[in-house]
Order: C-alpha cells, then structure tokens, then sequence
C-alpha cells in the first residue's frame, strides 16, 4: 500500500498541477464494501475528505435510508486528484492513478466492489475482464450484482447524477438496500 507521503508526492499525471490535495480513500480499512467514485469534487479537494459536497449530501441520506452506517464501508476514487471543471477523467489520468485503487482494493480486499458511476465502473469491468460496455448501456448495470474470482461487483450511479435526477432517489435506495443484504450475506 501506498504512504500518504507517496500520494501527496504524485506526479504520474497533470492533475498535480492543478490540485490542492491528493484525496485518499477513508473509512474501515476491514469493510466489506468499498464504495468507489470518480474523483473529489472542488469541495473534497480543499478540505481534504471524501463526499463533503452536494453528491455526499445525497449519498449520506442514501446511506442513512438504508441503515448503512459508514462503518461498514470503504470510500475511495478512482482519480486522487480533482478533474478541473468537472470535467471525464483522460484515459492517461486513469491509467497512471488506478495505480493507487489496486493498492487500496488489494488493502481492503472487501467482499463488495460498488463501483459509483460509469468511469468507475468501467475500470472495475476492465481490471476484472468483463466485458466492456457503452455509456448508453450503463444503466442497465446498475443494481446488478457480477462475480469476479474475488469480489462481488455491484455498479450504482453515483449519487451526483441524482442532484439532475431526483426521480431515481427511490430506485437508489432500493439499490442501496440491496447492496447492505449484499454486505450481510
């Protein structure tokens, strides 16, 4: 596993240029799930912790709807460092950051991978060869439940897309529901 010193010190991408902080993940380092997002947010960025703006708002009323307590997860991103304007992760960035995810999910090693949104999900198809998939296909992986050797996998949207879609909150809990019965079977 990587130091918070190696983190800091990353130059593997441009994001090191742009960045106020390297976010590492947090949480119980014995969880079963390991939530995995896309990258900090600006407000992540400055205050140097996971989910603290908008999207963690609604992943907090996620999480207490469904009686998950933050105990029984592990938080982390795909990219460590903020993407400017919000923009998609490059591939590069992907590539030279995933790096720091394998450490952590070899760390961790959950029972549960809950890749948050397409970016993550994508990765976590690719390391764990399944197939690949389209941004229009996407959303009929959410909720599904896929076994790699080790690990189930278990895609959800990322709770940001609900700040746009607040239709879907009640098919998030349904989600969230499921992947806490995951967590206990």
């Amino acid at each position: 596993m990587f130091t918070r010193e190696e983190l800091e010190n990353c130059t593997r991408c441009s994001l090191h240029k742009t960045r106020t902080h390297v976010l590492q993940g947090e949480g119980n380092e014995n969880a079963d799930i390991m939530l995995i997002a896309q990258a900090p947010g600006e407000m992540e960025d400055k205050a140097d912790k996971m989910f603290i703006g908008p999207s963690g708002k609604i992943l907090h009323k996620l999480l207490e709807e469904t009686n998950i307590s933050e105990d029984m997860l592990y938080m982390t991103n795909l990219i460590k460092c903020t993407l400017p304007q919000n923009r998609r992760p490059k591939q590069s960035e992907i590539i030279a950051c995933s790096i720091y995810l394998d450490m952590e999910i070899e760390k961790i090693n959950p029972k549960i991978l809950a890749p948050l949104g397409y970016y993550a999900t994508k990765y976590i198809f690719e390391k764990y060869e399944f197939p690949s998939f389209s941004r229009k296909e996407f959303p009929e992986l959410i909720g599904k439940i896929f076994m790699s050797e080790k690990f189930r996998i278990f895609p959800l949207s990322h709770p940001a897309s609900l700040l746009y879609h607040h239709e879907y909150f009640s098919q998030s809990v349904i989600n969230f529901t499921k992947l806490k019965q995951l967590s206990n079977s």
